[in-house]
């Protein structure tokens, strides 16, 4: 820890750690916007077709932090124009276009800084903008960072709602009078400022990671775009901080450093979020696999026992799995009072037979609905009923039931349980 602290009495760390978290928060926001319209494939592109601008800058005003500014934010734009006029005037795929003109654009300025590396005392190293160098960052660089990251979080606090309509809803954005195409152009504006602000931190290779992950992980912990935003733009800010530090300390390249900490935080997300995690996902299927086998069994234990035929033994014949599961289920049911169980016998309760109705009340009354309404045969229905009878809510049966007119039978012919006052 005191290393680390001792990092912070060098200016040049200082001066990296502002610009870093300013491009992490920047690229967070903005990249949430960028993700949502599946716009991953422009920011790299963009990130790339950069350079003839970078290049020409260099040739008509030197090395100056504006020049390379108003050159990068120009060939962004020009690049913008170019995919966006091929995309609507040629005969080509969207994702053609954005990899035509942004490996043209790249490839000029690799030509260009090439032929300029050759003369004598010049020093613009193609090496510092494909990955950055963020050791050379200024305080004229911090206040332009500064600048464009108070910009874009101003511009999308001002156009939220019309960036929220035609991001979700472009149809009734256009039909409320709200220009879709216009939208679109502003944000690859945003976009282009966005990474040539980033390109001094993270190099124009992996700024298109400090745009899509930290967004990428946000989506994953919420649905509300607004909580999202907020999540993002941490995200970005955390990881790129971290990776600075973690670069600093271990002495490797600072761009690859943040990106491999904000991959890292989104690995932990996929597994670990809420609701959307992989780990948890897992765990809320088995929970409804064990209520469905559950319910199954309460359904097939009143089928039995309206045949006088209920037993342990022709109950495994009925579920399909084997005894020691069912054998766990029941004594489940038994602690709900739900089934009465000794040894071998097996008996539904008042509680447990109420549940079971409820299930063969939601069961054909979608296969009704299904015949009545959608208009399938009673031959296309029962697999169908068996699936969805689990994940119907009384309130929803009882929508159903009042759609329907109340009927007494199923399709089949069978009675169909009214509801209990009880539930």
């Amino acid at each position: 820890m005191s290393e680390i602290i001792e990092m912070f009495q060098y200016p040049f760390v200082v001066r990296a750690l502002i610009a870093t978290c300013l491009v992490g928060l920047m690229c967070g926001v903005l990249g949430v916007f960028i993700v949502l319209r599946n716009m991953s494939l422009i920011g790299d592109a963009l990130s790339h077709a950069i350079l003839p601008g970078v290049v020409f800058a260099f040739m008509a005003f030197g090395y100056s932090t504006i020049a390379f500014f108003t050159g990068s934010v120009l060939a962004g734009l020009v690049s913008v124009i170019l995919m966006t006029w091929i995309q609507q005037n040629v005969n080509t795929k969207n994702d053609a276009s954005i990899g035509i003109v942004f490996t043209a654009m790249f490839s000029i300025g690799v030509i260009g800084i090439s032929a300029i590396s050759q003369k004598d005392g010049v020093h613009l190293d193609l090496k510092d903008f494909l990955v950055g160098d963020i050791n050379a960052i200024s305080t004229e660089d911090i206040y332009l960072t500064f600048g464009i990251c108070v910009y874009v979080l101003l511009c999308i606090i001002v156009f939220y709602r019309y960036l929220f309509v035609t991001t979700f809803q472009p149809v009734i954005a256009e039909t409320m009078g709200i220009s879709v195409k216009t939208l679109h152009y502003f944000l690859m504006l945003l976009l282009s400022l966005a990474v040539v602000a980033s390109i001094r931190a993270v190099g124009m290779i992996l700024v298109v990671a400090m745009l899509i992950t930290p967004a990428a992980t946000a989506l994953l912990l919420s649905d509300k775009l607004k909580k999202v935003i907020a999540l993002a733009g941490f995200i970005g800010m955390f990881s790129a901080a971290l990776g600075l530090i973690l670069s600093v300390y271990y002495n490797t390249p600072p761009g690859p450093a943040m990106v491999v900490v904000g991959a890292l935080l989104y690995t932990i997300t996929v597994f670990f979020a809420p609701k959307k995690g992989l780990v948890f996902s897992h765990f809320r299927k088995q929970q409804l696999q064990r209520k469905i086998q559950i319910e199954d069994i309460l359904k097939q234990s009143l089928k039995l026992t309206q045949q006088n035929d209920l037993s342990l033994e022709n109950l495994l014949q009925r579920v399909g799995f084997g005894k020691g599961k069912l054998l766990q289920h029941l004594k489940s049911l038994q602690k709900q009072s739900m089934v009465l169980l000794k040894k071998d016998h097996v008996q539904l309760t008042e509680k447990g037979v109420e549940q079971a109705n409820r299930m063969v009340r939601a069961h054909r009354l979608w296969e009704t609905y299904l015949v009545n309404r959608i208009g399938l045969t009673a031959e296309q229905i029962h697999e169908d009923a068996e699936k969805y009878e689990h994940l119907l809510t009384d309130e929803l049966l009882d929508e159903m039931d009042a759609a329907l007119n109340y009927p007494d039978l199923d399709p089949h012919g069978s009675p169909i349980p009214k509801r209990s006052k009880k539930q």
